[in-house]
């Protein structure tokens, strides 16, 4: 008789999730613990691990299909137990991430949750964004979990315990139905074309307007001479391509120039932590990259470690997966600092909304010639420039102006005296 599996709770205050991917097809068989669909909350993206041992009979809900935590999802014909190879996996991999020495308040893995993890935190209704992972990066492990089970479980926050949330924490404690806001009806008269939101969709917006809302937002707008840059470009693009099989855009440049200046001005590689700020030690760039339907933002991770060729690299790989639909959760997290090429579109200047919760976004803008004043021994002149405009939005609760105008100032300087002689490649 086939088991039903249902919609987790992945986390205290989620009441649904959209099915973003199945990894699994009626009559397949899985083990144990083995992913079966990636799932996306308002909290979280993880992979739903299987509940049991068995053949999958019924999938229930389609991708981008969101539903409420409870509902069955897909159905089961199980078979056995899980295996002792299965076991001794699991407990070797919670060994060597509990024996690795970390420092103690790296907390990058704190959300990569095994399968089961996720698997007993559901069965006992543990709230993993509560729960401190004793295993490297952070990362929470069965030992964890089953140490919180024998002591009673996680007490459940209330209002009176978390004044930063508020207003937000009362009501979702208490569940109260009026804060429910319903969306804005909108007529539609004959030829009008409706479109429904998937679960990708609606996660971008609902972390837009999370930013929007809760990170105050200023701007911060300088303009660059690249005209020594684009000649060094298109020296060397031709020899590039032909050594190294890609193609050499200016992104890397950019993404070169940045990173050297975060490394000088690291209080813009922070994230607001409520009660404190963090100062990341990482510097990991996520770029913004658009489909026709969706946004995503890959992460090139220790970018300061990586020369332009091998930036050049990972923007070529993350931008392949993005188009190809092979993403993974790993490669979109961890970022510290934005980098948002609207310039690919044409766009001059732009005001880009923070990747929360990072403290600040930096877009490039389209390379333009432009006639430029410029001094000469001479006197004044008027010469053919190559300009670009690099807009920065930034979080004022972490940053002020003085810190920001510096360090767009070092990426100007940086960007200007880009050039063979100055830069390498390699």
């Amino acid at each position: 008789m086939a088991t039903e599996m249902t919609m987790p709770q992945l986390g205290e205050s989620v009441t649904e999730g959209t099915i973003s991917k199945w990894l699994v097809q009626p009559g397949q068989f899985v083990n144990k613990y083995d992913p079966i669909a990636e799932v996306m909350t308002d909290k979280v993206n993880a992979e739903v691990p299987s509940s049991y041992s068995g053949t999958i009979k019924e999938l229930r809900v389609k991708e981008d299909e969101t539903v409420e935590v409870g509902v069955v999802i897909c159905t089961i014909e199980v078979e056995g137990k899980t295996s002792t190879s299965e076991t001794l996996a699991e407990e070797s991999e919670e060994k060597s991430q509990s024996s690795a020495s970390e420092p103690a308040n790296d907390q990058s893995q704190k959300r990569r949750y095994s399968p089961a993890v996720l698997r007993m935190s559901q069965e006992h209704n543990i709230d993993l964004e509560q729960v401190t992972g004793s295993g490297k990066g952070g990362r929470i492990t069965r030992k964890d979990l089953q140490q919180i089970i024998d002591n009673g479980g996680v007490k459940k926050v209330s209002s009176v315990t978390d004044p930063v949330a508020n207003t937000k924490t009362r009501n979702e404690v208490t569940q109260t139905p009026s804060v429910k806001k319903e969306p804005e009806l909108v007529q539609t008269k004959q030829g009008d074309i409706e479109i429904p939101v998937s679960g990708v969709r609606k996660a971008i917006a609902s972390n837009m307007v999370k930013s929007k809302h809760e990170a105050p937002h200023a701007w911060m707008t300088v303009e660059v001479d690249v005209t020594k840059l684009v000649h060094y470009r298109n020296q060397v693009k031709q020899s590039f391509k032909e050594k190294e099989g890609f193609n050499l855009t200016f992104l890397p440049f950019f993404i070169k120039a940045t990173v050297e200046a975060l490394k000088e001005f690291p209080q813009l590689n922070s994230m607001w932590a409520g009660d404190k700020i963090i100062q990341k030690k990482d510097i990991n760039i996520s770029l913004a990259v658009a489909t026709d339907d969706a946004l995503f933002v890959p992460v090139i991770h220790q970018a300061d470690e990586k020369t332009i060729k091998g930036l050049g690299r990972e923007v070529q790989n993350l931008a392949n997966k993005v188009r190809t639909g092979t993403l993974s959760g790993a490669d979109m997290q961890g970022g510290t600092f934005t980098v948002n090429n609207t310039g690919s579109f044409g766009s001059i200047l732009s005001t880009p909304i923070i990747n929360h919760p990072q403290a600040a976004i930096l877009s490039i803008e389209s390379i333009v010639k432009r006639p430029v004043v410029m001094e000469s021994e001479a006197g004044d002149m008027i010469a053919i420039r190559s300009m670009v405009n690099l807009c920065l939005s930034l979080d004022h609760r972490v940053l002020d102006g003085l810190v920001c105008g510096r360090f767009l100032a070092r990426v100007k300087e940086i960007l200007e005296n880009m050039s063979k002689e100055t830069t390498s490649i390699y």
